[in-house]
């Protein structure tokens, strides 16, 4: 009953609003409300500067568009400390590793409320286009503002995702932009963004966006014995890769004296296929999936006085799957999937003097699923947390704590087949801090330290004959120290130049992996691993001009050791773990003249190991590939016409992101964008 009532309190209490960014008016509310401060083309931002303890990698606006890339997933390749997991084609899933703790541990946060799948814990963001992306964020730790939600708190890291703004000029109504994208493996990609000013303070967004896809590409696949010779060495056409999927989203901004509101709809379709492994020349054709999801969200944020003020946010996500395996040399599975969740939050920012804040929050949420398959669990998850944060910010130095408390509690409908998980009370701190010893900001000295945990998701606990009700969550420490600078020039050449470098070390303790039993093809899930991740991330950018044309060049490099140390026992005992390279890297230049821009990005992934054993067996070759740009901008009237051709992996490099996955060779595109 108290879950109840808290939960009919906050929804009382709360308008259902994404927590976006949203351009403050003159005289009104100028606190943070985004994911992120990011600079955004020329467009100027009216609003108070919000203190950053440790500046997250950003990518927003123009930058977006440069970076040939359809998803976020493609987008996210271009920051240090990540690996995505890429299973090939337009069609194929696409997840995010950060800092080797597993792709569990990054919350994915969409116009500020987390993306969430309860099931196996990991997002898709092959899902989400950057049409309609302004700006995406990813944080080591969590983000340095003590003003948020407590589900904020509760990542190892974060990415956030915030969608295109309504912003008008004097005089201005409306928005539209039209883009029509076309190119290799049969793509046929128009979209559509209308945005209204409906009055002073009111304004409404709306986007569509259409895909569809063959995904059919050619491939090369040659594996060779232990011994260099050819053991196989295949052309072929990549198959079961199309995709077809719609998704559309509606928006309402708002501003009230001192506050703010936004109210977010969302809904997504698709079919595709879901490309299969090629192992020993043998090709599948792999399974297919239907997905519909659709969420309401959103925010309200006020200032009641200098000393007070309060955030409200609310959500409600429906998500269904199908997933079907209709191959005869596989067992046929045609399983359907319902998820439902819930949330609610209340954050409360108490400025106690200019230098001195304390925030509170209390969050709740309910994840529910249903399926149809035999025996299922159909379990339900409540889950309480609660956060207190400080912060102090001198002159010179700035230093942030905070405490998480999550509490749950779980049951299944099916009792008389299943136990439910235990109730879970855990807390979590942390502690950030930036030290800048000249004054003047542009040397930093930063770092921080956070304990979290992530709980096992329903397949992890319930998946017919292979769940373990009793597992225990998935526990990291992090620790991370790291040097910025940042100088801005009035030089005939050079504008900004910037350099991050961070040095991290991270344990992973009571790692949840599959585990065979003693029955012949019998597996479940326990709690053994342990996982020791020590690194460095070091980040460039330089920006500069030459009369009226501009230059940008970004440089990112990572080094990663990563190994298992669960038992001194196993083979692979202090192991390289897999698909973590130790050097990986990009380098992107951009340069603009006159409405022509051109950009170049390389990318680079070092050797690696698809098994624990890092033998010459399970070794996979480095990878790289050039991407290229260019595009031009013509002015028609009153409305303005973007063309942009993109050639990708431009030397056809045959590789692979995850073994017998093979990937695109040489493909290209071109798109048509008009702007009234």
């Amino acid at each position: 009953m108290n879950k109840f009532a808290t939960f009919w309190f906050l929804l009382l209490s709360c308008v259902f609003a994404p927590d976006a960014a949203v351009l403050p008016l003159p005289g009104s509310y100028s606190g943070e409300f985004a994911d992120s401060v990011v600079s955004i083309g020329e467009v100027s931002v009216v609003g108070k500067k919000e203190h950053v303890i440790i500046k997250p990698q950003s990518l927003s606006g123009a930058e977006l568009e440069r970076l040939n890339s359809l998803s976020v997933a493609d987008a996210l390749r271009y920051f240090s400390g990540v690996q995505i997991k890429d299973y090939g084609g337009i069609g194929g899933i696409k997840t995010v590793n950060i800092r080797s703790m597993g792709t569990n541990h990054v919350g994915v946060f969409y116009n500020g409320m987390q993306l969430g799948n309860a099931q196996n814990g990991q997002v898709d963001l092959g899902r989400y286009s950057l049409d309609n992306v302004e700006a995406i964020s990813l944080y080591n730790g969590q983000k340095s503002d003590i003003f948020q939600s407590a589900k904020d708190f509760s990542s190892s890291s974060a990415i956030y995702i915030t969608t295109k703004q309504p912003r008008f000029k004097s005089g201005e109504r409306f928005h539209f932009t039209g883009q029509f994208r076309t190119g290799s493996f049969g793509l046929v990609n128009p979209s559509v963004l209308w945005e209204y000013k409906l009055a002073d303070k009111v304004y409404f967004s709306a986007n569509a966006e259409y895909t569809n896809a063959n995904g059919r590409y050619r491939f090369r696949y040659k594996r060779l014995q232990l011994d260099g010779s050819v053991a196989y060495d295949t052309t072929a056409v990549r198959k079961n890769g199309d995709v077809e999927a719609f998704r559309a989203e509606a928006s309402l901004y708002g501003f009230v004296p001192d506050g703010k509101w936004s109210i977010n709809g969302y809904f997504y379709t698709s079919d595709r296929g879901i490309p299969g492994a090629i192992v020993n020349n043998v090709f599948r054709h792999g399974e297919r999936q239907w997905d519909k999801a659709a969420f309401g969200q959103g925010a309200f944020v006020k200032k009641f006085s200098d000393l007070y003020e309060i955030k409200i946010s609310g959500k409600f996500a429906w998500d269904y799957s199908n997933f079907l395996r209709d191959d005869p040399k596989e067992l046929y599975l045609n399983n359907h999937y319902y998820q439902q969740k819930v949330y609610l939050s209340a954050a409360n920012l108490f400025n106690i003097a200019e230098w001195w804040k304390i925030s509170a929050s209390v969050d709740g949420q309910m994840n529910k699923m249903n399926a149809d398959l035999v025996d299922f669990a159909y379990p339900v998850r409540w889950t309480e947390l609660v956060s207190v944060a400080t912060s102090f910010d001198f002159e010179k130095i700035s230093f942030q704590a905070n405490l998480l408390g999550t509490f749950i509690q779980e049951n299944t409908r099916s009792r008389k087949i299943y136990t439910a998980s235990p109730n879970r009370r855990e807390l979590s701190p942390a502690v950030f801090f930036s030290y800048r010893p000249f004054g003047n900001g542009e040397f930093s000295i930063n770092g921080f330290f956070k304990r979290i945990f992530r709980m096992p998701t329903f397949n992890d606990l319930y998946y017919t004959e292979i769940g373990n009700a009793n597992l225990r969550p998935e526990k990291t420490c992090q620790y991370d120290l790291g040097v910025t600078y940042d100088k801005e020039f009035s030089h005939p050449f050079f504008d900004a130049v910037s350099l991050k470098i961070d040095g991290y070390y991270n344990e992973v303790t009571d790692k949840i992996i599959a585990y065979p039993t003693g029955q012949q093809f019998r597996w479940t899930m326990l709690n053994l691993g342990k996982v020791r991740i020590g690194g460095s991330d070091v980040t460039a950018h330089l920006a500069a001009h030459v009369k009226n044309a501009k230059f940008g060049l970004n440089l990112q490099y990572t080094y990663q050791k990563a190994c298992d140390y669960t038992d001194r026992e196993d083979t692979f005992y202090g192991d390289q773990i897999p698909y973590t390279p130790l050097h990986s890297g990009s380098v992107s230049f951009f340069s603009g003249w006159r409405g022509w821009e051109l950009g170049y990005c390389f990318i680079y992934t070092g050797e690696r190991y698809n098994e624990q054993e890092n033998t010459r067996y399970n070794y996979e070759q480095p990878w790289y590939t050039h991407d290229m740009s260019l595009s031009k901008i013509f002015r028609v009237k009153s409305c303005d016409l973007k063309i942009t051709g993109e050639l990708n992996n431009i030397f056809n490099q045959a590789y692979e992101v995850i073994h017998n996955y093979p990937m695109p060779g040489r493909n290209f595109k071109v798109s048509l964008k008009v702007m009234l």
